[in-house]
């Protein structure tokens, strides 16, 4: 007998149930940002904004209170990108993710020229005792490079030691309300922990398809950017359950983690940008339909836009824009949807506060 096919909608409800937005978790901060191996933090309010749409009760303050107390890190991780994960997540993820961040290094257009022939060993032997001393902003560690390495572009050498050290970004960076410029300290010395001399690959991927599966290796490599994934699980292969999708491509996942009907219910949820379920897949399918993606495209001008799901898929993109949160549609939505995002929109505005001066939720139609 062939293994069994998930249908995009099966699979959308599997991701949601993991992603905990079929119904908010009664989660920790902490227990939740280490189910969902972090969380996407480039622009620092998401986090809160994402666990706001996945936990019961979420009172930004605590996760505020976990940066605070170093139980919660912003750190450059999966995909070269600043999430949010828990202290031991760093200490695992952050060596694992070491040929991401070598490569990024490598192909960087300004930087990685200059870096290219260039001995790091004596850069990063001044950086990582002065780092351990007090934390710097980047502006600060380029000065201190410019006055040890003058013959270098300090530049330069600043980006290559963000890349080849552990470096958090140390609050007041990322917290509720009152976030400030990044300033740069290594995990080590900021968490009082070396980080994991043989980290498991095996386990983290695991721990993937508990949050995204069931997947194929090549959503594993999309979120993480790791490479020889396919060899990963089929080493694992015994201790996990395999599918199809309809394109033919098998899937991996846990045997036992939850598969819900396709026909159960899913509620709105607004997300932040690069929510970390919109970006973890190499077939996206199962959460964006192509048509809507198109619906959506030239249609926004900056920065700045969330995603709307309704039915479990984008529908939208949100932003605040002046006295509105506006909802752009990129399909068209009954009546009754269209009043649950609206709805949800202004939950969504009383959770943020004064973080926006928007008060009310505009829908712009789909074209």
């Amino acid at each position: 007998m062939g293994a069994e096919v998930l249908t995009p909608r099966a699979l959308n409800r599997a991701l949601l149930a993991r992603q905990l937005l079929l119904r908010r978790a009664d989660l920790p901060v902490v227990d939740a940002v280490e189910h969902l191996v972090g969380l996407q933090a480039q622009v620092p309010a998401n986090p809160y904004t994402a666990l706001w749409s996945r936990l019961e009760g979420f009172r930004p303050e605590v996760l505020s209170d976990a940066l605070d107390e170093r139980r919660v890190v912003r750190i450059a991780v999966l995909r070269a990108t600043i999430h949010l994960v828990s202290a031991a997540d760093c200490l695992v993820l952050r060596p694992l993710m070491q040929p991401v961040l070598d490569g990024e290094l490598a192909r960087h257009p300004q930087f990685g020229p200059a870096l290219r022939e260039l001995d790091l060993g004596p850069v990063l032997e001044v950086v990582r005792p002065l780092l351990a001393e007090r934390p710097l902003s980047l502006a600060d560690l380029r000065a201190a490079l410019a006055e040890r390495f003058p013959e270098h572009d300090a530049g330069a050498l600043a980006y290559a030691c963000r890349n080849e050290l552990a470096l958090v970004q140390v609050p007041p960076r990322g917290l509720w309300g009152r976030s400030a410029q990044a300033a740069y300290a290594t995990a080590e010395s900021w968490l009082g922990r070396p980080l994991v001399r043989r980290p498991s690959l095996e386990d983290v991927v695991l721990r993937y398809l508990g949050a995204f599966g069931p997947a194929a290796a090549a959503d594993v490599a999309t979120w993480s950017r790791l490479t020889g994934l396919a060899a990963v699980l089929e080493r694992l292969r015994p201790r996990l359950r395999t599918f199809r999708d309809e394109g033919g491509r098998e899937l991996f996942d846990l045997p036992e983690a939850p598969r819900p009907d396709a026909s159960v219910a899913a509620p709105v949820r607004f997300l932040p940008e690069y929510d970390n379920v919109l970006l973890s897949h190499g077939d996206r399918s199962r959460i964006a339909r192509d048509e809507v993606r198109a619906g959506l495209t030239g249609r926004t001008e900056g920065l700045g836009h969330g995603s709307v799901l309704v039915d479990g898929f984008l529908a939208g993109l949100w932003r605040p824009e002046g006295e509105a949160l506006v909802v752009l549609l990129g399909t068209r939505l009954s009546k009754r949807a269209s009043a649950s995002v609206a709805a949800e929109g202004r939950r969504l505005l009383r959770f943020l506060g004064d973080q926006t001066g928007a008060r009310d939720v505009h829908l712009i139609g789909a074209d």
